[in-house]
């Protein structure tokens, strides 16, 4: 009984805060201490700045060594492009229309990894969990996005190359992206940021999930549910459990313990990226559904991510 208790206040300690400050992002909203324009705002300060120096600095402090895996980044390519894969060939059966079956495909397999799964990831294993986090993300950023594109163009037939082209730009200069990059030198070659440079870093990487958590707090809008389809629920289910389930397992016979299988576990199964609906909106698609899988998979994952953390825990994998 002890293990089953410590185990459940190991969960708490871990997922709670993070949720909490999102439920506390969307009482702000509620009250009017945040705006939209806040929200918006907050958005692109922390997509610009401070969630690159936040991955910049955890990643250039590390020993590049030490982290790399490469076996873990092949499984995530691997494991995430069979999964899309199966999406498509599931949902396109009952699917039938365009723009239904890109943002479907999108919100069932796109991971908010930036935000919740480092978010995880640190409360974890600290600075080493949020150092592989990082690394993670470097892979899943320009996965994620291209494979997005690919399920919003498609179906929809979208024949607008400018379109597609200025989009697959944007991943090229995404911020994240340049800040894994800039840091990876450092990370090889032992290189140090003077202790100036590191302090200005460590002020704005600090901002960061706070700050982020608040705003996808204050942009969820639980009246949506009433509209929830479908197709959100089954979204849903394929985001937090099906996919989840069936590649930690698969990771687990494969090989993969304790923080390299734990770190697997919490990038499947985090909620869907709220860059998603966005993206489905700009390329025209069902920008409603997108909002409901959202929505449904931010709040799903408290219980969910919760579950999974708590079953490891009792396993003794972490």
């Amino acid at each position: 009984m002890d293990l089953y208790l410590q185990s459940l206040s190991f969960t708490a300690n871990i997922v709670a805060p993070i949720f909490f400050i999102v439920f506390l992002g969307y009482l702000l909203k509620r009250v009017r201490l945040i705006d939209e324009a806040f929200i918006s705002t907050a958005s692109k300060l922390v997509f610009v700045i401070t969630l690159p120096a936040l991955v910049f600095m955890s990643i250039s402090r590390t020993d590049f060594h030490a982290v790399f895996n490469p076996e873990q980044l092949g499984f995530v390519l691997f494991g995430t492009l069979m999964c899309y894969i199966t999406l498509w060939f599931i949902a396109k059966q009952w699917i039938k229309r365009g723009e239904d079956l890109g943002v479907f495909i999108q919100g069932a397999f796109r991971s908010n990894y930036g935000i919740i799964g480092l978010a995880v990831s640190y409360n974890l294993f600290a600075d080493s969990g949020l150092a592989q986090a990082s690394l993670l993300l470097a892979l899943v950023i320009p996965l994620f996005n291209v494979l997005s594109i690919i399920a919003l163009t498609i179906p929809a037939q979208n024949s607008g190359s400018s379109s597609v082209s200025s989009t697959i730009l944007e991943v090229v200069k995404n911020p994240l992206i340049i800040a894994v990059l800039l840091a990876l030198p450092f990370s090889y070659f032992g290189f140090e940021l003077p202790e100036v440079a590191q302090k200005t870093g460590r002020y704005f990487a600090n901002l960061t999930l706070p700050l982020a958590l608040l705003a996808i707090g204050g942009s969820l809008n639980l009246a949506s549910l009433r509209n929830t389809s479908a197709q959100a629920t089954w979204a849903t289910l394929a985001k937090l459990l099906f996919i989840p389930l069936l590649l930690t397992v698969a990771a687990w016979i494969y090989g993969f313990r304790g923080q390299d299988l734990a770190m697997l576990m919490v990038l499947f199964g985090c909620p869907t990226a709220a860059a998603s609906f966005v993206m489905a909106k700009a390329m025209g698609g069902n920008a409603e559904l997108a909002a409901n899988i959202i929505l449904m998979t931010t709040l799903g994952s408290v219980l969910t991510l919760s579950a999974g953390i708590y079953i490891l825990r009792i396993l003794g994998v972490i």
